[in-house]
C-alpha cells in the first residue's frame, strides 16, 4: 500500500495502538491539531491501518478547485455561519449510518486555546458511541491510537480522562497546544 510505504519509510511513522475494528461507530479526537502537517499525517495513518474514518471541516476547503479531493478522503463540508444544531445533526448521521466513524480535533482550530470544543463530547453521548484518541506525537514520529473510552455520566471525570491522555504529548508547533489543568465545573 502507498500510504503504507509513505507513512512509516519516506517520512519514518510509526503507529502505536490501532483503531478497533470491531466497533463500527464511535467519536475520534485528534489532538494536537496545530499544523497544516496533521491532516495529510492522519490520512495516511487511516489508510495505513485501514479502517474509513469520516470527517468534517469548514466549508470553504469543500470549494473548488480542490473541494472534490476532501470529499474523496472522506470529508464533509460544515457551514459555520449557520446557527443549526450541529450536534444533532450529527448524532442524526449516526443514527442513519450502520458504520460511521468520525474524527474531530477537540481544539476546534490550529491556533493556541486554552479550552476545548466539548461538540465530540455531546456527539459521542448523544450517539451513545465511544471516544477514541488519536494523538499526533510529532516528537517521536508517532500516531499514538488508545484504546475506545465509554463516557460515564460525570462530565469532568471523563475530560479530565481525555487532557490526560494528552498533557505529554507534542505536536508540530507545541507552542500552540495547551492541554487544559483539569475540568471541576461544566465545560462549555
Amino acid at each position: 500500500m502507498i500510504s503504507k510505504f509513505i507513512f512509516q519509510k519516506i517520512l519514518g511513522w510509526k503507529i502505536v495502538g490501532d483503531f478497533p475494528k470491531e466497533l463500527k461507530k464511535y467519536v475520534v479526537i485528534g489532538a494536537p491539531h496545530t499544523s497544516w502537517k496533521d491532516f495529510p499525517i492522519a490520512i495516511l495513518a487511516r489508510n495505513t491501518i485501514g479502517v474509513k474514518i469520516n470527517f468534517i471541516g469548514k466549508a470553504s476547503l469543500f470549494k473548488p478547485p480542490f473541494g472534490f479531493l476532501f470529499k474523496a478522503l472522506g470529508g464533509a463540508p460544515v457551514d459555520r455561519s449557520k446557527s443549526s444544531n450541529k450536534v444533532d445533526a450529527i448524532v442524526a448521521l449516526f443514527n442513519e449510518h450502520d458504520e460511521f466513524r468520525l474524527a474531530l480535533s477537540p481544539e476546534g482550530t490550529r491556533d493556541k486555546v486554552t479550552e476545548w470544543k466539548t461538540g465530540f463530547y455531546y456527539i459521542a453521548k448523544g450517539a451513545n458511541v465511544p471516544v477514541v484518541m488519536f494523538a499526533f506525537d510529532f516528537k517521536n514520529k508517532r500516531i499514538i491510537i488508545a484504546p475506545p473510552y465509554y463516557l460515564t455520566e460525570d462530565m469532568n471525570a471523563d475530560m479530565n480522562h481525555f487532557y490526560d491522555f494528552y498533557r505529554d504529548i507534542q505536536g508540530a508547533k507545541p507552542e500552540l497546544f495547551s492541554v487544559p489543568e483539569k475540568s471541576k465545573t461544566s465545560v462549555k
